[in-house]
């Protein structure tokens, strides 16, 4: 029974990846933060089939501890200060959490399971000010936000890791994914959930930002997968995961409130104190996960706005 080691399990990415792995018969160890209160609502029916252990990504000695106690065969680092917004209002904290943070995860690695396996969540907000498009690999990074450039600096110290130390390394550069299980701060979430909110009668309207903004999304569940693929290679590469599609805010709400039998024109506000200073469109291109990983997303846009529509 392989072990696989996750930071960040309570989150969107951790809960599915945590489910995929044990399916496959993994002993699945999730790293926590030692909190006066337990927010365990996405892995509340998985509590009793792993095993949960308290570290902290700001904490050096936990994090090798932890390591040295479970001795992994894989190690997942999910955890980090994953909203781009809130990066701006708490840009030291989360250059703590997703840039040096990964910095103590492989220095852990290091010491106590040189052996292991490494996957490291590299984001596409790395590309930010895109030079060409679609994104792949070898796309030059323009991050342009504090979360952007903590990414990057994860991303690099992985690719320094695995060249210097010899290590089993890896990032995966994912673009925007979602589920029912990301937060409500997340702008697919948000217009899901004023959709059904407003059909049932408990709000009127929502307000959102520039309703042209362009991403990349894509299901949650289709993401871990990869993550875990990059695992079993031969030698150790980065990847970018992504549906190759481009959808505007606009299509999305649209979608959604047809879903739930609504005219977004009667209940959608522009704000503009909600539009980004700096923002871009990102796209990616997954050709080389779908060549070597043999990777392929299973869900459309249009089935994933009504997952999340349903599920609100």
């Amino acid at each position: 029974m392989p072990t696989a080691l996750i930071t960040g399990v309570t989150g969107q990415d951790g809960s599915y990846l945590a489910e995929f792995l044990l399916a496959k018969g993994y002993r699945v160890v999730g790293v926590v933060r030692r909190s006066s209160t337990t927010p365990y609502e996405r892995i509340a029916h998985l509590v009793d089939t792993l095993e949960l252990v308290s570290a902290d990504l700001l904490d050096q000695t936990s994090l090798t501890d932890v390591v040295a106690e479970c001795t992994p065969d894989e190690i997942y680092n999910l955890a980090a200060q994953s909203f781009v917004q809130a990066s701006w209002s708490q840009p030291v904290l989360t250059g703590e959490f997703t840039a040096l943070g990964v910095t103590r995860m492989l220095e852990a690695m290091k010491k106590a399971a040189p052996k292991a396996r490494f996957y490291q969540a590299s984001s596409s907000e790395m590309f930010g000010k895109v030079v060409e498009s679609p994104q792949r690999e070898t796309t030059p990074f323009y991050p342009r936000s504090p979360y952007g450039v903590a990414k990057v600096y994860g991303h690099w110290i992985t690719v320094n890791y695995r060249e210097s130390f010899g290590l089993y390394a890896v990032s995966g550069i994912l673009f925007n994914h979602d589920s029912p299980r990301r937060g409500l701060e997340f702008v697919t979430r948000k217009v899901t959930d004023a959709a059904v909110r407003i059909k049932l009668g408990l709000a009127s309207e929502v307000r959102l930002g520039n309703l042209d903004s362009r991403r990349d999304w894509g299901f949650a569940g289709d993401y871990v997968d990869a993550m875990w693929r990059m695992l079993q290679q031969d030698e150790p590469d980065d990847y970018v995961i992504a549906t190759g599609e481009a959808h505007s805010v606009r299509e999305l709400v649209e979608l959604a409130f047809a879903h739930a039998g609504l005219d977004w024109h009667d209940h959608v506000r522009v704000d503009l104190s909600l539009v980004r200073a700096q923002d871009y469109t990102l796209v990616g291109n997954a050709a080389k996960a779908r060549k070597r990983l043999g990777w392929e997303p299973t869900v459309t846009f249009e089935q994933l706005v009504a997952l999340l529509v349903d599920a609100a």
